[in-house]
């Protein structure tokens, strides 16, 4: 028998972890499981012609928001090409309204809800003939006889009954590694899916050190962990970034999403022991507003968050990505903008402004009329408007989205945008300004090169400083661009090279050899690997102030966390 497993990712870096679990499972049927996967970045076209030149006896979809309308285009199509292959789907978009999908496709034989990997075993045993009845199976929602019929949900497995998948690990080869140690999330929030299963559960922890030393062995790039709230369980936590730290094999990233406000002392501790780039943390604060806080069901003391992120950042070790969501209950723009400044003002590497899903099942989905929620019809189902929030505040959201991932996020504007917020009432107003100045010069409707992003931020810069402040912000602008790149074409707003040749090997060949920590740099063969850069304001300072600085950036020895040169102030000799 041929079974395929489709899944359509939504990059080609993704992998999906579910098809992948699910083959892993069903042991008995092994060979007879192919996993097809694909990106939305695909036409269906060609996902439909690669599918059906597969032959498949039974057809397979992993269905996420991302990927739904993909997925609901392929079955209406390749039913009318294979018109007696049964078409399974499973997956978090089809399980909480599983009749409704079949009533909107009756292509669909039926559906595999929640947890997967029982299901689909007995879904193939059925059809292997060691069962006779669709109806024995729980967790499916199913076509018989011209009805449509609701077996009970599946009571969650063990977790360390599923099979490792990456035993043929070059498969996976410049793909984002997806690992679970646990599954399940003991939070309840409103706009989660997460929260409708509230059975929590950990992969042992043997099984986890093993499995996480197959992936050091290997030196993957990264592992991003998927379980919803990884130090919910402190021994588990702490166990598993013990383990990390004592094998790290210097290249290994691990990924991991937390909840800050339950951090320990001895696991931050731990934390500012770890190598620079080992682990990063993704916080979900998604608001600051008590009233919201409540309101989402969520538990979440944001001034212990902010003092947690500052103490994980003075280690200057971990990348850290804070998240905020729009549109959530009682978060007018008002109250999203003190939300938003108050993150910010932690300063994570990365803020990300997202905008609230309401997902099928949710509470957040149940109680929309309540907020007068609008959202899109379509996947992934966005929100429009709130009681609270209107659509015109929704584009001024947007706007500043835009401009947090191009000038905060990008992490290539970081002095700069440092010194210009001094500028302004707030962060926040900041990127409403910088928003407006994009839309007002039609900047929004194209794409622009790196250096393109730089001389826009400087017409920003010259509408909002004083004109004798605009050689400083020239500056900042050189030396960010600078820090991430050695360029060959010097930029217009950097000017002229300011080091002459002359006292560039002054320094090559009579300052470094004398200087220890500087003696590196007096080889020929260093010189293509370094920038020296003179700059009429010190450059370092956190104030503006007018003192000439010399620099050395050695893009050798980068910043592992944000990439940025290492950067050297060189002494200047009168």
């Amino acid at each position: 028998m041929n079974i395929i497993l489709t899944a359509v990712n939504a990059k080609y870096i993704h992998s999906n972890l579910a098809v992948y679990s699910l083959r892993a499972y069903a042991k008995p049927y092994l060979d007879e499981i192919e996993i097809a996967e694909y990106t939305i970045n695909q036409t269906t076209d060609f996902i439909l012609m690669d599918l059906y030149k597969k032959q498949p006896d039974i057809l397979c979809f992993s269905c996420y928001i991302w990927n739904i309308e993909y997925v609901t285009e392929l079955i209406v199509e390749i039913k009318k090409l294979l018109p007696e292959v049964p078409i399974w789907l499973g997956g978090p978009e089809v399980s909480y309204d599983a009749a409704q999908v079949l009533e909107s496709y009756p292509q669909v034989t039926g559906i595999m809800k929640g947890e997967g990997e029982e299901t689909f075993l007995e879904v193939l045993d059925y059809y292997h003939g060691k069962s006779s009845n669709l109806s024995d199976i729980p967790g499916l929602t199913y076509r018989e006889d011209g009805q449509i019929r609701e077996n009970p949900w599946r009571t969650v497995m063990d977790l360390s009954k599923v099979p490792f998948v990456y035993q043929d690990i070059d498969k996976f080869e410049n793909k984002i590694i997806y690992y679970e140690s646990s599954r399940g999330c003991p939070f309840s929030c409103s706009y989660c899916l997460s929260s409708v299963d509230k059975c929590l559960r950990f992969r042992n922890l043997d099984l986890v050190k093993k499995e996480l030393q197959f992936f050091l062995d290997h030196k993957i790039p990264q592992v991003k962990f998927v379980d919803r709230t990884f130090n919910c369980n402190q021994k588990h936590a702490m166990a598993v970034w013990s383990y990390i730290y004592e094998h790290d094999n210097g290249i290994t990233n691990f990924h991991f999403e937390v909840a800050a406000d339950i951090l320990t002392e001895e696991e931050i501790a731990l934390l500012h022991k770890m190598r620079p780039g080992l682990v990063q943390l993704e916080i979900g604060v998604q608001s600051t507003n008590p009233d919201t806080i409540t309101e989402i069901h969520r538990k979440m003391d944001f001034q212990k968050v902010a003092e947690i992120v500052r103490q994980i950042n003075a280690g200057k070790n971990v990348h850290q990505h804070l998240d905020l969501i729009a549109g959530l209950p009682y978060e007018g723009l008002d109250s999203f903008q003190k939300s938003f400044d108050e993150v910010y003002a932690v300063r994570p590497e990365q803020l990300q402004l997202g905008f609230l899903k309401v997902l099928k099942g949710s509470y957040m989905a149940e109680h929309q009329e309540e907020y007068k929620m609008i959202h899109k019809d379509k996947p992934p189902y966005e929100v429009l408007s709130t009681k609270w929030l209107s659509y015109d505040d929704v584009l001024v959201l947007k706007s500043v989205e835009e401009m947090v991932e191009t000038f905060y996020n990008s992490g290539q504007f970081g002095s700069t945008i440092e010194h210009l917020e001094q500028y302004f009432s707030s962060a926040f107003e900041m990127y409403c300004r910088m928003g407006r100045f994009y839309e007002e010069q039609g900047y929004h409707k194209r794409s622009h090169s790196r250096i393109g992003r730089y001389e826009i931020l400087l017409e920003f810069i010259k509408t909002a400083v004083p004109e004798e402040s605009l050689v400083f912000f020239q500056e900042l602008l050189t030396f960010d661009l600078y820090l991430r790149e050695n360029v060959k074409n010097r930029p217009a707003f950097a000017g002229d090279y300011t080091v002459e040749k002359e006292e560039l090997f002054h320094l090559y060949d009579e300052v470094f050899p004398r200087e220890e920590a500087l003696a590196g740099y007096a080889g020929k063969h260093q010189r293509k690997m370094i920038h020296i850069e003179k700059f009429q304001y010190d450059i370092l300072s956190e104030r503006k102030e007018k003192r000439e600085t010399l620099i050395l950036l050695d893009y050798q020895k980068r910043n592992p966390l944000n990439h940025q040169a290492k950067v050297i102030r060189l002494p200047i000799e009168t």
